[in-house]
């Protein structure tokens, strides 16, 4: 599946724009500040039902306005055309269709137009905390298990609960009962992304070493209470702890992933370079991952990821990108000429877009050299 035309209304700084796409490589090119990931941005809302950012919808309109609309158009050489409309309007919330139908919930979406994006965002995955893992490991998963992401939002949604309760008292029969739910979730959430994880390992160091050209042994494992106890167990033995400090303590809203180079944690150990050659690798993993259960090679958003990697890097990169493996490709950069040059020498199947205060116009048809 890949997007073949994106209409964009009042996005960020976007105002009109209506494009067509290579069903490729698709190259952004501009200054910053100029519209280059607003415009990648909206391609990963059609997927993922928000932005890539954390950004509330209310902040995603263009500002003096009150709405705006994302249309996407994408041709599928099994089912055809899929029309994705997503749009938000104040005081009237956000509503996502498909072919003019509306979802009564917006989980029924994720999954049906796979995305994997890099920003120089990511950095975080390794730099931040748990927390910023767990979104990783939870936006992965939730494009190929729909229980999963029902399961996530339902444990999360009772902790909150139990957490409130914790800072009650003679609440202990509600307690339990949600105890027992909790059990349950956070064992299959938890057996998931163990799962998930061990099968990422080694596809990551795989294209870790076609990026980097070296045998620096990287790794990625799941810690969590869950290895070794169950839910139900973890509940049991916090519990008096929990009351003490008024919320749940231990659980899969608490797990982690470890990220190592060469034994060591790769967020003290790790160059620039090496950070991000493995952030890289771990997208394109992701990507794997994805095709692999479902099907359907995912779309893949390179935001402004050649910083702090060498032109050979880039070039492998894009060696691996445009191959037959990898669907259609998205990508913004600064350097028009550095893009194009090594686009030239590992493939003749791209476009390129000027972006330019606001406005994008292409700059060639796919190019044929």
């Amino acid at each position: 599946m890949f997007l073949n035309k994106l209409d964009i209304i009042q996005y960020k700084n976007l105002g009109c724009v209506t494009l067509s796409f290579s069903n490729k490589i698709n190259c952004f090119i501009g200054n910053n500040g100029a519209g280059k990931t607003n415009a990648l941005d909206s391609i990963y809302y059609l997927s993922m039902c928000k932005s890539a950012f954390g950004t509330s919808d209310r902040q995603l309109v263009m500002h003096e306005k009150d709405f705006f609309v994302i249309t996407g158009q994408y041709k599928d050489n099994l089912s055809g055309y899929e029309n994705i409309n997503c749009s938000f309007k104040t005081n009237a919330g956000k509503k996502i269709k498909r072919n003019d139908k509306e979802y009564p919930k917006l989980v029924e979406h994720i999954g049906l137009i796979p995305v994997v994006i890099v920003t120089p965002y990511d950095s975080g995955i390794i730099n931040e905390s748990g927390e910023e893992r767990r979104k990783y490991i939870n936006q992965l998963i939730s494009q190929i298990d729909k229980q999963y992401l029902t399961n996530v939002i339902k444990y999360n949604q009772l902790i909150a609960q139990r957490n409130i309760l914790l800072k009650s008292k003679n609440q202990y029969d509600v307690l339990e009962i949600i105890d027992m739910q909790l059990s349950e979730l956070g064992d299959k959430i938890h057996k998931v992304r163990k799962a998930t994880i061990e099968k990422l390992a080694p596809i990551v160091q795989s294209y870790y070493d076609i990026l980097c050209e070296s045998k620096e042994q990287i790794s990625i494992s799941y810690t969590s209470k869950l290895n070794n106890q169950s839910m139900e167990q973890i509940l049991k033995d916090t519990f008096e702890k929990d009351c003490i400090n008024q919320h749940t303590t231990s659980g899969i809203h608490r797990d982690d992933i470890k990220m190592n180079i060469m034994d060591y944690p790769i967020r003290k150990y790790g160059s620039q370079g090496q950070q991000k050659s493995f952030i890289i690798a771990l997208k394109l993993a992701q990507g794997d991952i994805i095709a692999e259960h479902t099907n359907k090679k995912p779309i893949l958003i390179l935001d402004d990821v050649f910083d702090k990697l060498d032109l050979n890097r880039v070039e492998g990169l894009l060696k691996i990108v445009s191959s037959d493996k990898f669907g259609q490709i998205f990508i913004s950069d600064c350097n028009k000429q550095r893009l194009d040059n090594i686009l030239q020498r590992v493939t003749d199947k791209y476009t390129i877009f000027k972006v330019e205060n606001s406005n994008i116009e292409v700059c060639n048809e796919e190019s044929q050299h």
